[in-house]
């Protein structure tokens, strides 16, 4: 595998760009979030969005009931059996999300530099010169000046379905607005983000609460995106609240980044959350566009070094409506991979775009020609750096596995694992074949029952990148004797073999634990 790996630094030879790329058994190593809706919630078309690549399907509760969210999730289910693909469940909060309410469903045209007033009496009826909002305070957040933005996605950069305003008086509850742009308002619900100012809303809402307890403890979510997290007590209010329903004690925070206030906040927001969700949507219209890459780079060498999965945003906006991406969205992707990211995460491309199963596939394409080019070695001597000495037990483990692995050319990494720590270590060395996560299921009582952990550390596992899980037969304990250890090892390969990842005469790299040791070894395999 190493040998297909190019750096962009090296000379590359122009017509070696038009070769055809290898097909490969894992699409990419960096993972794809799809949001599931409208056009991607039947049984066939969420088992080629699976098949195509998407790992993590995505639950936005700010569209539709959780009625129709268990019907797309059933679905999902028979999904995962046809396609024995395995897949991640992230339920996305609605959080303090301002929104125009349009009850009666009527187009809407805003005319640029007509005015329009934002009223939260919602008993008024929508229309060019009166939008009623779900939100009283707003006059009292707002100045004249201030920028509003409106819209079902907020702005693409090539839509007119979002509009820009720009507050010119506020009078009581009202806030009178000039509008900037022509635009065309459609649907029930469109999303107000009032730039660079604060809303004092809880960041879990009780409507918010009410869906993970109901909807997310039914269906043991995997991972919950926190929307607008401001700061680390957001996070440690949503565990505190998750701990105490029980069976989601083991989901993991993501933390989304939408606002000023986070980024401000982002270095505690990350030490108390799983890992971060870089909301481009929102977080691209407070910042100057300017300054957004630099937020991006800045967050994911933060994140890539703390060890927790960065997921980035809107990179393909244009893929809703059309089937190739922009040349922009397609190297915006690629960058996305090179700076370090752990997954692409899909929104109105998979949710309401006309190609959902397209779009991923062409992600994912994008993803994996980047990752040839992106430079393992010095990432890898970057991280070790700023690690620093002495390194803990395990995180030396693991940094001698991704580099044996490098040095011997191995085809694999093999991580036997029980709460998926270790795997996710190795991961974050970002080596530059894939890392078997074998996740051996522990034995829990709670003096009731008796219940096997294993599935929540797997299905986790689909965030990180290059990490790819494999659930281990339950009869095999997490603290197996040298004999159980190579039968588990045995079933890792033959998966490995079927999957066409390892070939006769390969070499494997396999991590694992012997008693109280930990042990890294390389395995070269006969024909």
């Amino acid at each position: 595998m190493q040998s297909s790996h190019l750096l962009l630094e090296e000379p590359i030879r122009m017509v070696s760009i038009l070769e055809p790329s290898k097909a490969s058994f894992f699409p990419a190593m960096t993972k794809i979030v799809g949001t599931l809706g409208p056009r991607s919630r039947s049984v066939d078309v969420i088992s080629a969005c699976l098949k195509a690549g998407m790992s993590v399907a995505r639950f936005d509760f700010s569209w539709h009931d959780p009625e129709y969210h268990q019907e797309t999730l059933e679905n999902l289910k028979a999904a995962v059996k046809l396609t024995k693909k395995l897949c991640a469940v992230m339920l996305d909060t609605v959080g303090p999300e301002l929104q125009v309410v349009n009850k009666n469903e009527k187009v809407i045209s805003l005319e640029a530099d007509a005015t329009v007033i934002l009223t939260p009496d919602e008993g008024q009826e929508a229309s060019s010169n009166i939008l009623p909002i779900n939100f009283d305070g707003l006059s009292k957040a707002v100045k004249k000046g201030d920028t509003i933005f409106i819209g079902q996605y907020l702005f693409t950069g090539s839509e007119t379905t979002s509009v820009w305003l720009e507050v010119s008086e506020v009078q009581g509850n009202d806030v009178v607005c000039v509008i900037k742009n022509t635009a065309t308002l459609t649907g029930a619900l469109f999303t107000l983000h009032a730039s660079q100012i604060r809303i004092v809303l809880p960041t879990l809402s009780d409507k918010d609460k009410e869906v993970i307890s109901s909807w997310g403890v039914q269906n043991k979510i995997d991972f919950l995106s926190l929307s607008y997290t401001r700061h680390a007590e957001d996070v440690r209010h949503a565990r505190e609240f998750l701990s105490k329903l029980g069976d989601l004690s083991q989901t993991q925070i993501f933390a989304k980044i939408e606002n000023i206030e986070g980024l401000n906040h982002f270095d505690e927001i990350l030490q108390e959350a799983d890992g971060i969700i870089l909301s481009r949507g929102n977080l691209g219209i407070d910042l100057p566009p300017e300054k957004v890459f630099l937020f991006q780079k800045a967050a994911l060498y933060k994140c890539n070094m703390a060890g927790k999965p960065a997921v980035v945003t809107r990179v393909v906006d244009s893929m809703t409506d059309n089937l190739r991406p922009t040349r922009a969205e397609a190297t915006d992707v690629a960058n996305a991979v090179l700076d370090g990211s752990d997954a692409i995460l899909l929104g109105a491309e998979t949710l309401r775009g006309l190609y959902p199963v397209e779009t991923i596939s062409t992600v994912g394409r994008i993803c994996a020609e980047a990752e040839k080019v992106f430079n393992q070695d010095l990432y890898f001597k970057k991280t070790v750096k700023y690690v620093g000495e002495p390194m803990t037990h395990l995180e030396s483990i693991a940094s001698s596995a991704v580099r044996a692995a490098i040095k011997v050319k191995a085809s694999v990494i093999i991580c036997f694992t029980s709460s998926g720590r270790a795997a996710r270590l190795i991961a974050k060395y970002r080596p530059i074949m894939p890392v078997l996560s074998v996740v051996i299921p522990r034995l829990k009582t709670n003096q009731l029952k008796w219940t096997f952990t294993g599935a929540f550390e797997a299905r986790q596992s689909l965030i990180v990148r290059g990490l790819f899980p494999m659930l281990a037969d339950p009869r095999h304990a997490a603290e197996s004797t040298s004999a159980t250890n190579e039968s588990v090892l045995k079933v890792a390969l033959d998966y490995g073999k079927a999957s066409g990842i390892i070939k006769s005469h390969d070499r494997v790299v396999v991590c694992q634990k012997v008693g109280d040791a930990s042990v890294v070894k390389i395995i070269e395999l006969g024909d």
